[in-house]
């Protein structure tokens, strides 16, 4: 396939958003430069962003500065959704597209990807092992060898690194801060 068929078929949410100096509206349409503004508010609200734009003191035609400076990074990462599901393509990349969110926003993004990867191809690259379990296929590396392919539960069965890394991450999501006082 020519370079441009190909990445006319791929949308793209990675861990750095990119985002330019010019309203919302404008970086949304990179995406779909001919959509109508239905189209971007649905995809904004696929996102869950359509309500903080709305807040915005221009809404859609609000400048968000260079490199989305006046956002939060969750919120960027949500209009980097939205982009994405304006651009509806079949294969979709996910790099890391939740590692700088707070709770409150990776709640947020998380129901978004689950808007943005139905019916498309996804290619999802993660640290986070609660984002993947649902995958109907995993791949683990170790240093670029692969070490396992499965699904969640065949990988806590047959992959060593990959039962460590879920107990790890289990145990990470345990932890409570205390108060210091004697209970």
């Amino acid at each position: 396939w020519p370079l441009q068929a190909l990445l006319d078929r791929v949308a793209t949410v990675f861990q750095h958003v990119h985002l330019f100096d010019g309203s919302v509206l404008d970086n949304l349409r990179l995406a779909n430069p001919d959509a109508d503004q239905a189209s971007v508010e649905a995809a904004a609200r696929a996102a869950c962003a359509h309500d903080f734009i709305e807040r915005l003191p221009q809404g859609y035609h609000t400048a968000i500065g260079e490199a989305g400076a006046q956002l939060s990074g969750g919120e960027r990462q949500r209009l980097s959704i939205a982009r994405a599901l304006l651009k509806n393509a079949p294969v979709l990349i996910l790099d890391e597209a939740t590692a700088y969110a707070d709770s409150e926003n990776e709640v947020l993004i998380q129901q978004a990807l689950a808007n943005l990867c139905r019916g498309r191809t996804v290619l999802m690259i993660a640290h986070r092992l609660h984002t993947v379990i649902a995958a109907q296929r995993i791949v683990v590396f170790d240093q670029g060898r692969v070490l396992g392919i499965g699904r969640h539960e065949q990988l806590l069965e047959s992959c060593e690194l990959y039962q460590q890394l879920w107990q790890d991450h289990t145990r990470i999501r345990q932890w409570q801060l205390s108060s210091g006082e004697p209970a």
